[in-house]
Order: structure tokens, then C-alpha cells, then sequence
């Protein structure tokens, strides 16, 4: 077999693959799955929104799952995991799944389509676009298509950003078929980045300070500027004993004063003796006196 051939059998293979898994893991919200050829064997990832419903009660229903695959594929010891979508709103499989569901259960496809539409752009897409074709309306098939956002068209960058997917139903008007396109913003690789140029500082300029800095600083000032209360304690008594002298200061004060006011023994006794002395010198001046005016007389009489 040519390897043309070959690639187009495993091909082939994936679609039905992908078709028969979309089938019976719709109830799970099956977005997709992923086949790798190992030496040991193929190795299936199954992307789904609940993957407790796949796996089954201890294992059983991945089980079930994997014998059918390699009965019905063919698969050489088929190794199946399962994991959990992280954003359904921008999985095309799961959104177009959506709104199959929402038609067949009655649902006008507009309000469909725009319902789909809101919740993809809110999950932050870049853009979608929705086409519906078939017997909408009447017996004559035609199709809407209802945009939003930006959707690359052509080029590398449309197949790395654009993610595609397709679905259909059966209604009572007969066959509709759903086309649904995602844009996505993270897969956007730009060319370059820009960086703002560095501007030279001043002498002038002061380095910004941290809060918690700027906060340490004002407490440490609030601290330097109230002092405790310790503190404030010792001081009020250092002024009130320089303020209240202690009793034994008073003690010696008053007997200082007292010893100034009143005089000593022994001086009152040298003043009264001074005193004595003198009052004796002024009657023996009087004595003298008397007896000189006596002789004074007698000689006149003479």
C-alpha cells in the first residue's frame, strides 16, 4: 500500500472515529478527540465536559468504550483517557452540539444562533460566525449567517487562530446543518512587542518609597513624638521632688531659722555683763562729779 493510500485510510478511520464517539458521548459533552500510534499501541484522548459519565462507576463504562473501539476500528490495544474541558464556550464541537439540541427541542434557530453567539464573545473570543442552511422556514432551503467579532479568512494566520466545526440534525422540515467558526484570542502570536523606553533619572528625583516604609516611619515618628507612659510617670515625680522638699530639708531649714532669731546663751550673758560695766562707769563719773562741785563750794565759802 503507498503511503497516499495509507493516509487517506487513517483518515477516513478519524472521521467515523470522531462520528460514532460524538454519537454515543453527546450526553457527556464530547468536544473532540485526539489518536497518536505508539509502539505499544494507539493511545485516544477524549476531550468532554463530564468526564464522570465517560469513565463510568469504577471504571466500567471507559472499559465498555475502549473493547468497542477496537472491535469496530480495529485499534491494536487501544489506550483511552479521558479529560475534562476547561472552556466549553470556546470548543466548537460543543457549542455546535448545543444548538443542534436547542433545535431539535423546538428552539427557533435565530434565538439559537445569537444565544451561542453572546456566550462565546463573553468566554473572550475574538470572534464566531454561525451558519445555518436547510428547510428553516418552508420548503425551500436556504441559510443565515450570523457574525460577530473578527474571523481571519485566508492565510497561516486564519488556520492557527480559526477553529472549525460542523454538525447537523434531523427535523420534521427535513435535514439542517450547522457550520460553526471560533476565533481565539490566545492563539494571536504577535510579531513583536513593544517596551517604553527608559527615561534617564534626575538628580533632583527622590526613589519612591514603599507604603509599608512610608507606614513604619510615621509610627516610628507617632512613637518618638508621644512618649509612653512610664515616661510621662517618672517625669511628673522628678517634678514633684524638685518641686516638694523632703521633711528633713524642712526640719533643718526651720531649726536654721530658728538658731538665727534666737540667740545664744553666752552671748545674752557677755551683753548683760557689758551692760553692768557700763552703768557702773557712769555712776562712779556721777560719784566724781558730786564730789568735785562739793569741793567747789567749800572753797568758795572759804
Amino acid at each position: 500500500m503507498s503511503a497516499i493510500k495509507n493516509v487517506m485510510k487513517n483518515n477516513f478511520r478519524n472521521m467515523e472515529l470522531n462520528e460514532f464517539l460524538s454519537s454515543s458521548l453527546s450526553e457527556a459533552g464530547y468536544g473532540g478527540a485526539e489518536v497518536q500510534k505508539t509502539p505499544i499501541g494507539t493511545k485516544i484522548t477524549l476531550f468532554v465536559i463530564r468526564p464522570g459519565l465517560v469513565i463510568g462507576r469504577k471504571g466500567s463504562g471507559i472499559r465498555d468504550l475502549t473493547a468497542r473501539l477496537e472491535q469496530q476500528f480495529n485499534l491494536e490495544n487501544a489506550q483511552v483517557s479521558v479529560t475534562e474541558v476547561t472552556k466549553p464556550e470556546l470548543n466548537p464541537n460543543i457549542m455546535a452540539n448545543r444548538i443542534a439540541q436547542l433545535i431539535e427541542r423546538g428552539t427557533a434557530f435565530r434565538r439559537a444562533s445569537l444565544w451561542t453567539i453572546n456566550t462565546i464573545m463573553g468566554a473572550g473570543a475574538l470572534g464566531v460566525e454561525i451558519t445555518i442552511s436547510g428547510k428553516l422556514r418552508g420548503e425551500r432551503a436556504h441559510f443565515e449567517k450570523h457574525t460577530a467579532g473578527i474571523i481571519p479568512k485566508s492565510g497561516k494566520f486564519a488556520e492557527e487562530v480559526v477553529r472549525n466545526s460542523t454538525n447537523s440534525m434531523l427535523t420534521k422540515m427535513g435535514l439542517v446543518g450547522i457550520k460553526l467558526k471560533i476565533s481565539i484570542k490566545e492563539q494571536v502570536h504577535r510579531d513583536f512587542d513593544l517596551e517604553p523606553e527608559a527615561q534617564p533619572k534626575s538628580e533632583t528625583e527622590i526613589p519612591a518609597e514603599p507604603e509599608a516604609a512610608s507606614e513604619k516611619i510615621h509610627t516610628e515618628t507617632t512613637d518618638q513624638n508621644v512618649p509612653a507612659e512610664s515616661e510621662i510617670k517618672t517625669e511628673q515625680t522628678e517634678t514633684t521632688d524638685q518641686n516638694v522638699p523632703a521633711e528633713s530639708e524642712i526640719k533643718t531649714e526651720q531649726t536654721e531659722t530658728t538658731d538665727q532669731n534666737v540667740p545664744a546663751e553666752s552671748e545674752i550673758k557677755t551683753e548683760i555683763t557689758e551692760t553692768k560695766e557700763n552703768t557702773e562707769t557712769v555712776e562712779n563719773k556721777d560719784v566724781v562729779d558730786n564730789e568735785v562741785k562739793e569741793i567747789a563750794v567749800n572753797k568758795s565759802e572759804t
